[in-house]
């Protein structure tokens, strides 16, 4: 499947790949160059290919919150929340967004590659007084990102954007095309989301690129920059087979409600988890990856879920999950790559924190 504005991409020379059925821009001028651009200017991603599920009607709101870990009743309209989609075994279906846009009507941007299971679970745990649409089809989203993303968008569109608070959308039309804004992203830069009709991707991408302030950047770019922010990828820190209460600690999880997974989650967070998901800085620009084995000695105690160079810390950065009697801040271990050992530290999640990413 081709994404909608496949074309202007091979036209951009952007090296294009497979991902998650679809057919997507890993790069254009380069990961390193795009990633910077993000950090000190503003990139804008084509994001076409996550799912935008719609549920409406009287009981919509009753059956996310049995659905979704978090709270959806506090949700305010005008308002996103992240949180999880879980099995009866705690294990995450998805990790997904929620956004309120009326007393009984929601949406749930869903990862690509889960779409089609996620639709599956919902249908089957829904009223029937409750309608699912997906709207995935004829929805396209671009990710405006970068600190001067406001200024520069703003340029490129000869009009002003709304003050939005972050996790706050709002329904507006831009350059007359009917678009959901959202003050969220997956950078860790101020930034926006933005939802347009599939049939204006390519006038709005236009529009966005032409004064050229904002730069397009690609997939690679945007794993780099949601590592460096902390941010969990589904597949690799996220999966069935663990509650993410091994990722999280609990976090975006209302144990006050009843959810589905909740018993498993419950048990994870008082009893606790062999392992735990941990950030490691690495004494070298060598980075690990995906599975290499975290060691103690002669001793496999963890396994790396993400790894990469950070341009922003000119270092090497990784996710692992480790067993929990190595997780404390400062733990200095190593991990195994292709052989070699390469020295890393339990350091805080974000890696690296922009300050100018939630301000008003």
């Amino acid at each position: 499947m081709r994404t909608p504005l496949y074309t202007k991409h091979i036209k951009l020379n952007a090296r294009m790949a497979p991902f998650a059925g679809w057919d997507m821009p890993i790069q254009y001028e380069g990961i390193l160059a795009e990633h910077l651009a993000t950090r000190t200017g503003s990139t804008v991603f084509d994001t076409s290919h996550m799912g935008v599920l719609s549920l409406r009607g009287s009981t919509a709101e009753r059956d996310l919150e049995r659905l979704l870990t978090m709270n959806v009743s506090t949700i305010a309209e005008g308002q996103a929340r992240y949180g999880y989609l879980l099995n009866e075994q705690g294990g995450c279906l998805d990790d997904l967004t929620c956004y309120r846009f009326g007393p009984a009507h929601f949406w749930l941007i869903v990862n690509a590659g889960t779409r089609e299971s996620d639709l599956e679970w919902i249908r089957a745990h829904i009223s029937p007084t409750t309608e699912l649409e997906d709207l995935s089809p004829r929805s396209a989203k671009l990710d405006v990102q970068g600190p001067n993303s406001r200024a520069d968008l703003e340029a490129a569109l000869g009009e002003p954007l709304p003050d939005l608070r972050y996790f706050r959308f709002v329904s507006k039309r831009l350059a007359g095309i009917p678009t959901v804004i959202s003050r969220t992203g997956y950078t860790g830069e101020w930034g926006y989301e933005l939802y347009v009709p599939i049939s204006a991707a390519l006038d709005f991408w236009e529009i966005i690129l032409k004064p050229g302030a904002i730069k397009p950047a690609g997939l690679g770019a945007r794993d780099t920059l949601r590592l460096e922010s902390g941010y969990p990828l589904y597949g690799h820190e996220l999966n069935t087979e663990r509650s993410p209460v091994a990722a999280s600690r609990g976090s975006y999880m209302d144990f006050a409600k009843d959810f589905i997974g909740r018993e498993a989650c419950l048990r994870d967070r008082d009893q606790g988890c062999a392992r735990y998901l941990c950030a490691l800085h690495l004494a070298s620009k060598r980075a690990a990856r995906t599975h290499d084995k975290v060691m103690l000695g002669d001793q496999e105690i963890g396994e790396v879920t993400s790894g990469s160079l950070a341009p922003s810390l000119n270092t090497a950065i990784a996710f692992a999950y480790v067993d929990r009697a190595h997780t404390e801040k400062g733990a200095k271990l190593e991990i195994d790559v292709r052989g070699s050992r390469l020295a890393a530290t339990v350091v805080e999640a974000p890696f690296y924190k922009n300050g100018t990413a939630r301000k008003k």
